[in-house]
């Protein structure tokens, strides 16, 4: 099963838990799963305006590399994965799409 590191934000979601094993062969079988075990997770990590995207200003690490395929990227059973915000500072973030997450 790939595991999931889950950012500090997201924590109070997962009750604290810092990783989370959870079956899926792609992304989106993931975040699927995550919500079906902490509803309100799926709504930090995909787009509401586009629900075959990530998040806006939200990066999908997989095995170290950043994904181009978004929610169809494949996973193995070993992946690891990590849900990434955009790094960005000063009171502009929210004018160039960044969110928390």
């Amino acid at each position: 099963m790939p595991t999931v590191f889950i950012a500090i934000p997201l924590r109070r979601l997962t009750g604290g838990q810092a990783t989370v094993q959870v079956a899926g062969a792609t992304l989106r079988q993931v975040i699927e799963r995550l919500e079906s075990s902490f509803p309100g997770i799926a709504e930090r990590l995909v787009d509401p305006d586009d629900p075959d995207k990530l998040a806006v200003g939200l990066a999908a690490i997989v095995d170290g590399e950043a994904t181009v395929l978004g929610l169809r990227q494949p996973l193995e059973p070993g992946s690891e994965v990590h849900f990434l915000p955009a790094i960005a500072g000063g009171a502009s973030d929210r004018r160039r799409g960044c969110r928390r997450i």
